[in-house]
């Protein structure tokens, strides 16, 4: 397998991570715990992986120069992108919730065009449309849930926030990724993040009642920190070493197909004509975006 299909199959099943993960946080929050609770103890624990981890390889250590880098890094991928998007979904509904984070790769292509210099052709172009016109058919089919949705508002905007956050940090990213071995880098963005994060969220840590948890719960978290953190995050960042910034955000799109089919899995949710329409659509706007130019293919081949 060449290193671009590796990195292919490796950022889709980071989108699998994730699908799952949509289902199996609903389990935890707010039954069991406040959102920026769960938020805090799957940073904690998987900066606590990665650190153990990074003790069995060999690179070299992050340099004195990058350090405010990085920790300006942890401020966008972390510590904005994660609670702006617990709080939004906390305000908005699902489903606005779903249709802003699939606006992503848009706005890849937008950061793009103007730090990376990059050009946009019509087969990339097409292939963002069709996927999220497809992922909005997805995310909007079917009867709406009631929700306590008590700023909509606000909560778009926040989730917003949340897309234009995780767009801007795939690019900027991408020359630590390539100057450090995956595991120091993540090590010190997530180091940064959990003490960015923790004067503001951790008193509700202290309010869990751990003795109430059921024993099941405590399996679903050990998922969303293995998983949906650890896993995630160095399966996507080996994606950035090999392909771009809007080839890996373009994967966003299988995240509403693959939740739609593990909740069909567990019988929360129900087949329908138009999500299965929606979902080839998906995945055809995801196959034109990452596919590369014909002359990149000579180049490989020569």
């Amino acid at each position: 397998m060449s290193k671009r299909n590796l990195a292919l199959l490796a950022v889709f099943s980071t989108a699998i991570f994730y699908g799952i993960n949509y289902t199996l946080v609903k389990e935890i929050m707010p039954g069991c715990m406040s959102s920026y609770a769960l938020v805090w103890i799957r940073i904690c624990a998987a900066t606590l992986l990665f650190w153990i981890t990074s003790f069995f390889i060999k690179s070299s250590p992050l340099e004195k120069k990058d350090f405010l880098p990085v920790a300006l890094l942890s401020i966008i991928a972390i510590v904005i992108n994660i609670l702006s998007f617990f709080k939004g979904l906390s305000l908005t509904t699902p489903i606005n919730g779903a249709v802003i984070m699939v606006t992503t790769p848009i706005l890849v292509f937008v950061f793009s065009l103007f730090i990376l210099k990059e050009k946009l052709n019509w087969k990339r172009a097409l292939g963002i449309l069709i996927g999220l016109l497809g992922a909005y058919s997805l995310t909007t089919s079917g009867a709406q849930n009631s929700v306590n949705a008590v700023n909509i508002p606000l909560g778009n905007l926040l989730v917003f926030v949340n897309a234009s956050g995780y767009a801007l940090y795939l690019i900027l990213a991408k020359k630590m990724i390539a100057k450090y071995h995956p595991i120091v880098f993540v090590k010190w963005l997530y180091t940064f993040g959990l003490l960015f994060m923790t004067p503001f969220v951790f008193h509700e840590v202290l309010e869990v009642e751990w003795q109430e948890i059921p024993v099941n719960i405590y399996w679903t978290i050990a998922y969303v920190v293995v998983f949906a953190t650890y896993f995630n995050f160095l399966f996507n960042l080996y994606g950035l070493k090999q392909l771009k910034p809007t080839t890996v955000s373009a994967f966003i799109y299988t995240q509403p197909v693959i939740a739609s089919l593990f909740a069909l899995s567990v019988g929360a949710d129900e087949l329908s004509i138009a999500k299965v329409l929606s979902s080839l659509a998906v995945f055809l706007g995801v196959y034109l975006v990452s596919s590369q130019p014909k002359e990149a293919q000579k180049k490989l081949r020569e």
